[in-house]
């Protein structure tokens, strides 16, 4: 039975999204240990997809029950999250509100008029950039934004950071997890470990919940690409709890089925290290898989050196959750001109 059965879901992505066997990548790599991709990057039609939209159609009921006229969100300035915002705005005929802040010690000449940024826009989003550092809490300023839509006569619905605070925010990964075990009932294995990026946290906290009833959360890794850890790891832990009694668990996940990663967060969120750019690099060669310097990529990065380490046994299946987020690396063109 679902864990997700009661909730209602309103449909922005394709269904189902394919595996993907990376049969060159575990070639070069070379760890005895078999790499497979989950596309969420090729989940939808809007604006490229990614993994927010799987969150936003279980927020996307409520939005509609509040009466709202405007969805108001925060991210950075390249954020895949406010593309995915807008998106979804525009596909259900609402106004959008998005707060961008300098979460990024990046300095692209094209950074804020590039990717992420202009889809935006280009959707009729107001896209508001402000000059406040990286944070994953509650923001002043899109506190600030919702008000302006209300003084403006608007009826505002607020989406905080990455959806993942939001009280349906992880149930889009309860739902992941339950797929993957549909899949892997069609392939006839099992994954022995699934690996994906966090950083406000509801995506990898839904999948623990949802891998949590099938008694294998321990095996979500979580590569950090904050580089708030502790903030990060309060705010999984805070939407684990939550979420499972939302959606009647029926018990506490335990620390110990929470698997945060730290090591390749450097330098700092959303500036990727001359290592996360040769797991970059490498993706694209072997596999022409298209990731990003602020999340897939140091995600990538963590799979391959995990790997490489011997941290997953020999003989591995391992399941790494492709979140989306290539068009920011238009904001980054000046590491990848030469490819």
């Amino acid at each position: 039975m679902s864990l997700l059965e009661k909730f209602e879901r309103y449909p922005l992505t394709f269904g189902k999204t394919a595996i993907e066997h990376l049969p060159r990548l575990t070639e070069v790599v070379g760890a005895d240990v078999e790499f497979y991709a989950k596309r969420e990057d090729c989940n939808s039609g809007l604006a490229f997809g990614g993994n927010k939209l799987r969150k936003l159609e279980y927020i996307v009921p409520d939005v509609i029950a509040s009466g709202a006229d405007t969805l108001v969100s925060i991210g950075g300035v390249q954020s895949n999250h406010t593309r995915m915002v807008a998106a979804t705005a525009a596909k259900i005929g609402m106004k959008c509100v998005v707060i961008q802040e300098k979460w990024v010690p990046h300095y692209d000449a094209v950074y804020d008029r590039v990717g992420n940024i202009m889809m935006t826009r280009l959707m009729g989003a107001d896209s508001r950039l402000v000059d406040d550092g990286f944070d994953i809490g509650i923001r002043k300023s899109w506190e600030d934004a919702i008000q302006s839509v209300k003084d403006a006569g608007g009826k505002p619905y607020a989406i905080p950071a990455g959806a993942s605070v939001h009280k349906y925010g992880a149930l889009g990964y309860i739902g992941f997890a339950e797929e993957v075990a549909e899949q892997e009932a069609e392939l006839g294995f099992k994954f022995d470990y699934i690996v994906v990026c966090v950083v406000t946290g509801s995506t990898q906290g839904g999948m623990i919940v949802g891998f949590a009833a099938q008694d294998r959360a321990d095996r979500v890794i979580g590569i950090d690409a904050s580089g708030t850890l502790d903030q990060t790891r309060a705010q999984v832990r805070e939407i684990v709890d939550n979420t499972s009694e939302l959606v009647g668990l029926g018990r506490k996940v335990r620390d110990d089925e929470i698997h945060i990663n730290p090591d390749y967060a450097y330098p700092a969120y959303g500036v990727p290290s001359e290592e996360t750019n040769d797991a970059i690099r490498l993706a694209a060669k072997t596999e022409a898989m298209m990731t990003d310097p602020v999340y897939e990529g140091k995600s990538m990065q963590g799979m391959i050196d995990l790997a490489k380490k011997g941290f997953f046994p020999k003989g591995s299946k391992v399941l790494y959750a492709h979140l989306g987020g290539a068009p920011a690396l238009n904001g980054y063109s000046y590491y990848y001109k030469d490819g």
